[in-house]
């Protein structure tokens, strides 16, 4: 176990940033913490005082995912995480005194569309536009290792918790009673509690994970399921389904995220030690509805 007291968390005002920095700075860690204000990912390296002195580094910054993807929005995800992770590593390369370890945000679309194929950090990875930045994302995070640096790249599953995530855009509609699965509903989802991203980020940075690690719960669900039981803990219906092709009409490309089957394991993090606070759907989403 390593002791981790000087960490900088690029994107910390967003979901996952947030709650990060509450945690480390509950157990009194110093948290630099980096917001879009702080640090313009796609202008250059972070400001140098940023990174000195610090014993890790968390990167989650980046353009988000839930957005309909016109090309200047395209482009911006792929510039905000592959620009963004080249200008801190390489502001990390030009560092004296370099942090232990990099834990960098990456994302379970790295896998495509797989129906029912049981997927865990050996699987092979996608083609498609969300696949290619995942991909390059990550390979610009592995360049820290040349320098010393313990990598880990987290491939985060559908994030689910209060104000914010996926969770917080489901919820407006079932409560309305106008909840329902989205396309046919046979496709896998898998989900994971804020409370098990910022777990496992601390995980990691406190014990010798390295390389891949699939941030997702260990029992994903199909989306017909999740529906179901998100109903059920909101006491309400679940039978208005959203067609494909409305989907698609609404979010243009994006809506292949929604509509994509990646049944994810974490066998990186269970061999690694890791155990999840809320490994199945039902208690997950009771907690969060309370």
């Amino acid at each position: 176990m390593y002791l981790h007291v000087n960490i900088t968390v690029t994107g910390a005002t967003g979901f996952i940033g947030r709650h990060l920095v509450e945690s480390l700075a509950r157990e009194r860690h110093s948290v630099r913490a980096l917001s879009r204000a702080a640090w313009d990912v796609l202008a250059g390296e972070p400001p140098p005082e940023s990174l000195t002195g610090v014993d890790a580094v968390v990167h989650l910054a980046g353009s988000p995912v839930a957005q309909r993807w016109t090309p200047w929005a395209k482009k911006e995800i792929r510039a905000s995480r592959v620009k963004g992770t080249h200008h801190l590593v390489t502001a990390l390369s030009t560092m004296k005194q370099r942090p232990m370890v990099l834990v960098c945000a990456s994302a379970i679309g790295i896998y495509g569309d797989r129906g029912d194929e049981v997927l865990t950090e050996a699987s092979p990875v996608a083609t498609g536009f969300l696949a290619d930045v995942c991909r390059e994302w990550e390979s610009e995070a592995d360049l820290a290792e040349s320098l010393g640096v313990r990598v880990v790249k987290l491939r985060f599953g559908i994030a689910l918790g209060r104000k914010g995530g996926a969770l917080e855009k489901m919820l407006p509609p079932f409560r309305a009673f106008m909840g329902g699965r989205l396309g046919t509903g046979s496709q896998w989802m898998s989900w994971i509690h804020i409370d098990d991203i910022v777990g496992l980020i601390r995980y990691a940075l406190a014990y010798p994970l390295t390389g891949v690690v699939n941030a997702t719960a260990p029992n994903p669900v199909r989306n017909s399921e999740f529906t179901r039981e998100l109903g059920a803990t909101l006491h309400r219906p679940a039978i208005f389904p959203v067609p494909a092709a409305a989907l698609k009409i609404m979010l243009g490309d994006m809506a292949s995220v929604l509509l994509a089957s990646q049944r994810v394991l974490p066998k990186a993090a269970e061999t690694g030690g890791y155990r999840f606070a809320y490994p199945e759907l039902g208690p997950a989403l009771r907690n969060l509805s309370n």
